[in-house]
């Protein structure tokens, strides 16, 4: 963990390259220095069928939703968080200037006892760095 999943209106690939967003959210979690680069994932889920306050076709969404596991305290995890929706909201500046836009970060902490996870990624990034 962390884990990022940004689900976005399908409108909005029009407006902004998802794929870079992808990136300035990847980029700001690792800057915070509290998340393991081998556990962060930032995942996009383009959503087709949505409907947006009073229905009009322009409005558009990204909510993004950070899973991290438990261990952080309130202010690390603030802290972190306003560092990543900074940088995302920065991002989408334009978007905000040029059209009716919805962004929207939440952070919910998965109960260890209930979260199981399988990763040989940091082993690879420790070996990569030994041999790199």
């Amino acid at each position: 963990m962390p884990h990022f999943t940004i689900e976005y209106s399908a409108n909005l690939e029009a407006r902004v390259d998802i794929g870079e967003v992808v990136e300035v959210v990847r980029k700001a979690a690792l800057e915070t220095g509290i998340f393991p680069i081998g556990g962060t994932r930032v995942r996009a889920i383009r959503c087709e069928h949505y409907g947006i306050a009073d229905g009009n076709p322009q409005f558009a969404f990204l909510a993004m939703l950070l899973r991290l596991g438990e261990g952080r305290d309130l202010a690390t995890r603030k802290k972190a968080g306003e560092h990543v929706f900074k940088a995302l909201s920065s991002y989408l500046d334009p978007v905000f200037a040029n059209s009716q836009f919805a962004l929207s970060f939440d952070v919910q902490i998965n109960d260890k006892e209930m979260s199981w996870k399988r990763n040989n990624i940091h082993e690879a990034l420790k070996a990569e760095a030994v041999h790199g």
